[in-house]
């Protein structure tokens, strides 16, 4: 299972258009696989994957917005992909941003931009509140952040969650997405993640009130109209009354996993725009 998967991988890889360079950097938690893409000098920006995706899953992004800046694309310690957690697992979020900082001394980066995708926007956030090293912050489709979940997404998503199969896996993401396109490629590495051994993943509440208020760090939000895990139009609500720095954009016809995994010019522009 772990050959499918790590085929699947090298392939979504190989939609990058080449020149990725593969870097694996130590942590207190384990050594990070991060996918680098783009020139040597230019601006970093550093890429944070969603729950159970990799870093591949940026296949349609990375190559666009390597033409102005060094895109950092990192596997979660502990979840699918090549980063191997052989240190013990990361259990908080105070350890999230620990992971963090370690992995941008590694890559010898001072500030960067940070990118983060639903669970990986997540740990974003909270790692720019506690850090002055973000430069800039996008949050695509960032759930548990501004609103919770709603209960008929975690009700439709527990089976997938607690005995993973590739049919379970089809028949979540088809739900989700209104049975919309998405990359075969895609689809692929996450059917074969279903054999992927993962360790419990950090959760918690979302950040208080007041230390969104105290954030500085400009802030770009975007949001699936169609999103199946929260209520876009809260979420840019909530955010837009309690940052002080941020922007807000809901894409229609865009579901949660479709946003980021189907041809998405208006979300590559975006970013590529705010960064």
């Amino acid at each position: 299972m772990h050959e499918a998967f790590f085929e699947a991988y090298e392939g979504l890889l190989d939609l990058w258009g080449g020149g990725v360079e593969r870097v694996d950097v130590p942590t207190p938690y384990g050594t990070t696989r991060v996918n680098c893409v783009g020139p040597q000098d230019a601006p970093p920006l550093l890429l944070l994957p969603g729950g159970g995706d990799t870093s591949a899953g940026w296949f349609l992004n990375a190559p666009t917005w390597a033409r102005t800046h060094r895109v950092l694309a990192a596997d979660l310690v502990g979840d699918a992909g090549r980063s191997l957690p052989d240190r013990g697992r990361v259990g908080s979020v105070a350890g999230l941003n620990e992971w963090l900082d370690t992995l941008l001394d590694g890559l010898g980066i001072e500030r960067t931009a940070l990118a983060g995708y639903s669970y990986g926007a997540w740990i974003a956030l909270h790692y720019a509140l506690s850090s002055d090293r973000v430069s800039r912050l996008a949050l695509i489709e960032p759930t548990n952040c501004f609103a919770g979940y709603r209960p008929e997404y975690l009700l439709r998503a527990l089976p997938m969650l607690v005995a993973p199969t590739p049919a379970r896996v089809r028949s979540f993401l088809r739900w989700e997405t209104g049975d919309a396109y998405l990359h075969p490629a895609w689809l692929r590495l996450q059917e074969a993640a279903t054999g992927f051994m993962k360790a419990r993943p950090v959760t918690g509440p979302r950040p208080t009130p007041a230390a969104l208020r105290a954030l500085r760090t400009p802030v770009l939000i975007l949001l699936a109209a169609n999103s199946r895990p929260h209520d876009a139009r809260r979420v840019a609500e909530t955010a837009a009354a309690l940052l002080p720095h941020v922007e807000t954009t809901i894409l229609s016809g865009s579901s949660h996993h479709g946003l980021l995994h189907r041809e998405a010019p208006e979300l590559n522009e975006a970013i590529g725009k705010f960064i």
